[in-house]
């Protein structure tokens, strides 16, 4: 195992931009930076030991900076969609920022944990990323500290751990919105890619994608992935949830959840052979098929757009601050926020 530490742009302030490559001696590389504690690099080998990246990213820093479809950042505080950018805790009603429709999509758009200078901590085959944010920012009470650890393993997994205290009770939803193309990032996009999902239920959305509050089975619909199936075979059918979605991205209710880490999810790229299975503690799971990935030029001049990823953001569900009949993701005052996400790779 090896760390290996190199700057990867500037900052406005002229601060460099540092790039963390984790490197597990079998071919697999992870490289983290302290831009919104993103995901940048993650090499893995296909079925003949070729190695690729398979994450959508940027080759240098400062486009992290900018980054309009939150490539392979952690998003917080409150990760997803809010409803009408506010919700209600101990009887105090908190305005978030207006930026999705009338809604709140990912806490803030240029100030964000996704837009923020994390501290960074390297350990034997880690890199640990450190941010505080003050009573108040964003809309959101409480000052808190969160940390984000990246681990690799010599098994070939990424271990992602979420850590939050706050000195008031807040919302903390974080998630990691990494986009997934086991091909590489470099092969177009991934309706051929197969998806398996352990999550018999979804939580249906009104138009601007805000959940109905109900939990739905997925039997019988385009939603069901309780068999693997390729993403392609019914993102385009004629179902009104795809229609308000463009495709899939929706919160996936992940079966028998305990906080425990479970097997969530198996994603398979038949061209390489590539195998990923997915775990987490979290009760939800965004399956996002990056159906409004912008044009845009991404790392090696490589042109990227509509579904050239897919994201499984493991979170608390959307809009989970308005519907107490959720899981709650209010933290702090004596309850910490702690989570992990594990990515492993066959």
């Amino acid at each position: 195992m090896s760390i290996e530490t190199s700057v990867f742009g500037k900052y406005p302030d002229g601060k460099d931009i540092l790039l963390y490559t984790i490197s597990n001696g079998r071919g697999m590389q992870a490289a983290v930076t302290n831009v919104g504690a993103a995901l940048v690099r993650l090499l893995v080998p296909d079925r003949e030991g070729k190695t690729a990246d398979v994450v959508l990213g940027f080759d240098k820093g400062e486009d992290y900076l900018v980054n309009d479809s939150f490539f392979g950042v952690v998003v917080g505080p409150c990760a997803n969609r809010t409803g009408n950018a506010r919700f209600e805790l101990d009887g105090v009603t908190y305005q978030m920022d207006v930026n999705d429709g009338v809604n709140n999509l990912h806490s803030h758009l240029s100030k964000g944990y996704h837009k923020r200078r994390w501290e960074a901590q390297t350990g034997d085959n880690s890199v640990t990323f450190t941010l505080e944010d003050t009573d108040g920012n964003l809309g959101m009470p409480g000052n808190k500290k969160i940390t984000v650890t990246y681990q690799l393993d010599e098994e070939n997994a990424l271990t992602i751990r979420y850590h939050g205290i706050s000195d008031k009770r807040t919302i903390l939803n974080l998630t990691n919105h990494t986009y997934f193309n086991l091909d590489g990032h470099d092969s177009g996009r991934i309706e051929e890619h197969r998806v398996w999902l352990g999550a018999s239920c979804y939580t249906p959305v009104y138009p601007g994608s805000i959940p109905t509050g109900e939990i739905a089975p997925v039997a019988g619909t385009p939603m069901d992935f309780t068999q693997p199936k390729t993403v392609g075979r019914d993102i385009g059918a004629d179902f009104d949830q795809i229609r308000l979605a463009g495709g899939y991205d929706h919160n996936w209710v992940i079966d028998g959840w305990d906080e425990s880490l479970r097997h969530f999810a198996t994603v398979e790229a038949p061209g390489s052979g590539r195998i990923m299975k997915a775990y987490t503690t979290l009760p939800g799971v965004q399956f996002y098929t990056g159906n409004f990935i912008s044009p845009q030029t991404g790392k090696d001049g490589v042109q990227y757009g509509s579904r050239s990823g897919l994201c499984l953001e493991t979170q608390y569900y959307p809009d989970s601050a308005n519907k107490p009949q959720f899981p709650s993701c209010v933290f702090g005052g004596g309850r910490e926020y702690a989570s992990v996400t594990v990515y492993r790779f066959e």
